[in-house]
């Protein structure tokens, strides 16, 4: 110290040189440790690019030796946005199916492979079961019969009982999960006197569960909710109901209420991934949802299911196909955890990613201007540390649902929002129905 006021450096100077010296080795290590993780980013998804443009060659020789004939994908590109003859916005197909970037898409042995026939005429009346997929009775239930209806949990209050009128709720789950969110979660806490007093219909939705997967459907928001209607509230006599959904749930629950906007009388959101109609669309919405990141490992898993057809279905192929493995290893490491988050099929998770969640989102600012009207109160519930629909989803949804109420859960992600406070959500959801008028 002494060496440096000889100097002639002062004890105030000395401390600021030193102060901004450590100031500059933080923004270094930042810069580093940013052109590192980009680098990495960039290096993994060519990687997997190439891979996914292999795949698609080699799937569809794969499927021409094991099936007889090539099963179409959605390598090649479409200029326009394809929808259905009567161009209904529910049952349009999205367009991030098509407009997936890929530095490998236009070299020669991409377009030899992309050279299928469009798959709405190859997957047209197809009820057998797929060599990638799982073969198991509920896996291939109701390929055959397409008005089969879903899978839905029924929790009935006891007979007998006179006194307030039952009241009935329906649960949607969220993106590859199942109908065991809510019955492992809610069912097993509600207090003895909402028992009474409530019908709970938790439903897998269509591909998931054990519910029917057919390959003949494209999975867009209209196919979802005629499912919903047909096994649920047509099947059980709903005149009126609240609303419980998680993450992908919460688009087709809006969807649902805005149809029955004179029937719903609350809706629950957890951890909504909705964008405005401004920034709402479906390509944009891919880019949030899945942004292509190594870190942090949900987001890379989502990432890679979301822009790779062919990558993806190779994970499916090695979970899903073998879920029953993978339900009884979970079941000796953790009998309470949930384990139907397998029981989905490439097809069935693909179009609902691309068409409920990405094409969906120009479709739900018309839901939430139809609820206004109607004065449906919404109930928004998101964690402060989600990764995959960060918060601002929330926010935003607030901002053009100005009656929603947004309740922020401080240290919770996508999934802990609900697992690990599940008798708080509850409590919470009991208040909501009790206080709905």
């Amino acid at each position: 110290m002494c060496f440096f006021t000889a100097v002639g450096f002062s004890v105030s100077e000395l401390t600021f040189l030193l102060m901004d010296s450590s100031i500059s080795s933080r923004k270094w290590l930042i810069r580093f440790r940013t052109s590192l993780l980009d680098f990495v980013n960039f290096t993994v998804f060519l990687f997997l690019d190439f891979l996914d443009a292999i795949l698609c060659v080699i799937y569809r020789y794969i499927d021409q030796f094991l099936e007889g004939k090539t099963t179409a994908c959605y390598c090649g590109s479409r200029g326009e946005e394809r929808g259905n003859a009567d161009g209904d916005g529910e049952n349009e197909l999205s367009e991030t199916l098509y407009g997936r970037r890929s530095v490998f898409r236009r070299i020669a042995l991409v377009g030899f492979s992309g050279s299928c026939k469009d798959s709405e005429k190859m997957n047209s009346g197809s009820a057998w079961n797929r060599w990638s997929d799982c073969g198991c009775s509920s896996c291939v239930d109701g390929k055959e019969n397409r008005n089969q209806k879903l899978y839905v949990a029924a929790r009935e209050p006891p007979r007998g009982r006179s006194g307030k009128p039952k009241e009935n709720v329906i649960f949607l789950h969220g993106f590859v999960s199942s109908s065991s969110l809510w019955t492992e979660s809610v069912f097993p806490n509600l207090s003895e006197t909402q028992k009474l007093n409530y019908r709970l219909f938790a439903v897998d939705l269509l591909g998931f569960g054990r519910s029917p997967k057919p390959r003949d459907c494209f999975y867009t928001m209209k196919d979802h909710l005629e499912k919903i209607e047909e096994s649920v509230i047509h099947q059980f006599g709903l005149n009126s109901f609240h609303l419980v959904a998680h993450s992908m749930g919460c688009l087709i629950a809006l969807a649902l209420a805005a149809k029955y906007s004179n029937s719903v009388k609350s809706i629950t959101l957890v951890a909504p991934p909705y964008f405005p109609s401004k920034d709402g669309g479906a390509m944009t919405v891919l880019e949030n949802l899945g942004a292509k990141s190594v870190w942090p490992p949900l987001l890379f898993g989502s990432s890679v299911m979301s822009w790779y057809e062919h990558v993806g279905r190779c994970a499916c192929f090695v979970i899903c196909r073998n879920h029953r493995i993978w339900e009884w290893i979970l079941r000796r490491i953790n009998p309470r955890r949930v384990i139907d988050l397998t029981k989905h099929t490439h097809h069935s998770a693909w179009h609902s990613m691309h068409n409920v969640i990405c094409g969906g989102a120009k479709l739900t600012d018309g839901y939430l201007d139809e609820l206004s009207r109607a004065g449906v109160k919404i109930y928004i519930y998101h964690g402060d540390q989600d990764v995959v629909a960060p918060i601002e989803c929330s926010y935003n949804l607030k901002k053009k649902a100005v009656d929603a109420t947004v309740n922020t859960v401080k240290n919770a992600d996508h999934q802990t929002i609900i697992l690990g406070r599940e008798r708080e959500l509850t409590q919470e959801l009991e208040y909501i129905w009790a206080n709905t008028v």
